[in-house]
């Protein structure tokens, strides 16, 4: 049977808000009969509108029905004193336990404190000395220091707790949009759709339950890196408001506990999770298509493929640089010297897919370096290779830019896409749907739409993946 906690630590449980772990600061209840810091519930709410969940329980309520709770900020108050009035206890172990003399030398290279007859033994004889004050204001300063690195850590995991929750909510709706959309649509045509309506609702099912165990598993780590944290803080201020020489005790030990790494946010939601529930929602577009050309048009639509892209040399501008296995390319020094044929592009460094498309909805991923000059999308068959091109839509080019740090997409006036030098995608999704004429571009890694194009007519004509290779630029296809 496990012991049960201390006296103290149960009072400074009650007295915690389960949302910073820290004392109640303003502290408010829900009907739930739960209670939180009034900023804390006001942070977790934020972008709410309409339901209002309880952090704990996750029951809602109105945003009107917090309450605030004047006896138990009274209690934390009183807590907070008493927390004040143990750490003015006496000083303990000033006397060194060998000669019974006073402790009133460190000693730097053992980092403890020593009397004045153990700094003149042979144990200590040759080691630097300090008076303890003297070291006790350095390792101060130090630990100082190392305490507002601990306290951002814990404001950045109260951020990204709350930024996850909030993704969770804002899946969930998706989630729930996609479902009333789909039993909506297939009443229209029960007799056929039936088995396809419990396949989709089963499937959205399973995402929603993926959702609430990546939600779950995400908050229990922020949870826990957030006590750890605020442990480790309220450990290192008591610690500071220690006397001098119990301060010094076991320096070494504390300076290593509060030097841990930096705090590194784990992965809330998949971008796989991401592409599956957009990929549902793609799929209840067609639904519309689907009705009008009954079950081989459905089959047909709910494919999406994934294009296994390679690059054609014969099209590949003289500058460029090809790899053996047409994966990648990347800018050269020099002109090659290659055959002048019709389908090679002349003037900018171009190049591209083998595969051509004219029909279906297809994908392929493209691994970038931040910065460089380089351009990515797609290009009608009967583009311009010769003289000079403009990578425009009416052109018969569809591509995102990057100019070093710049982003755009080629539009009429042309569109700047803004990211964080941080955020910037290191690998790029490009979307394609024949039939609809769009043409998408995502961020692989969270699956974020960076841009989309307005819908064009390609009337039948092959489509083929298409790419530009600055200066400083590599562009390689993922398998």
């Amino acid at each position: 049977m496990a012991a049960a906690a201390p006296p103290a630590q149960q009072l400074l449980a009650e007295l915690t808000c389960s949302v910073c772990l820290d004392y109640f600061t303003d502290p408010a209840s829900l009907g739930c009969g739960h209670h939180f810091c009034r900023g804390c519930i006001a942070r977790c709410w934020e972008g709410l509108s309409a339901e209002f969940p309880c952090p704990e329980c996750r029951e809602t309520f109105p945003r009107g029905s917090l309450q605030p709770s004047r006896q138990l900020s009274n209690i934390v108050h009183a807590a907070r004193m008493l927390s004040l009035e143990l750490a003015k206890e006496p000083e303990l172990g000033s006397v060194c336990d060998r000669h019974k003399e006073e402790l009133k030398v460190f000693c730097q290279k053992d980092q403890t404190p020593v009397c004045v007859v153990c700094l003149l033994s042979r144990d200590h004889r040759e080691h630097p000395a300090v008076p303890i004050e003297e070291a006790a204001e350095d390792y101060k300063d130090q630990i100082r220091s190392r305490l507002e690195s601990l306290k951002k850590n814990r404001e950045a995991i109260l951020s990204f707790k709350l930024s996850g929750e909030n993704k969770s909510q804002e899946l969930l709706k998706q989630l729930e949009t996609e479902k009333q959309k789909i039993v909506s649509e297939f009443q229209q045509l029960r007799q056929f759709l039936e088995e396809q309506e419990r396949l989709r609702l089963a499937q959205l099912e399973e995402l929603n339950q993926e959702i609430e165990k990546g939600r779950a598993e995400y908050v229990a780590k922020l949870s826990e890196e957030l006590s750890s944290f605020s442990s480790l803080i309220s450990e290192m201020e008591q610690k500071c408001q220690q006397p001098v020489r119990e301060f010094l005790q076991d320096i070494k030990g504390t300076l290593s506990r509060c030097g841990r790494e930096k705090f590194q946010n784990p992965v809330a939601f998949s971008s796989d999770l991401k592409w599956r529930i957009w990929e549902s929602s793609q799929r209840n577009a067609s639904l519309e298509t689907i009705m009008r050309t009954f079950k081989d048009s459905l089959l047909s639509r709910q494919r999406l493929d994934k294009a296994n892209v390679t690059l054609d040399p014969d099209t590949a501008h003289p500058e460029l640089i090809l790899s053996a296995d047409r994966k990648s390319v990347r800018y050269g020094d020099t002109r090659q010297d290659l055959a002048d044929n019709p389908e090679r592009f002349d003037t900018i460094c171009c190049v591209l897919g083998s595969e051509g498309f004219t029909v279906g909805r297809h994908y392929w991923e493209v691994g970038v370096e931040v910065g460089g000059v380089w351009g990515m999308g797609v290009a009608r068959a009967s583009v311009r290779r010769k003289g000079r091109i403009s990578l425009y839509p009416e052109q018969g080019i569809w591509a995102v830019q990057c100019w070093e740090d710049q982003y755009r997409a080629p539009t009429s006036p042309a569109q700047s896409i803004r990211f964080s030098p941080s955020s910037a995608p290191r690998r790029i999704r490009v979307f394609l749907d024949c039939e609809r004429g769009q043409v998408t571009f995502f961020d692989a890694g969270t699956w974020d739409p960076i841009f989309t194009f307005s819908p064009a007519s390609f009337a039948g004509e092959r489509i083929h993946p298409f790419f530009w290779a600055g200066s400083s630029a590599r562009l390689t296809l993922s398998p």
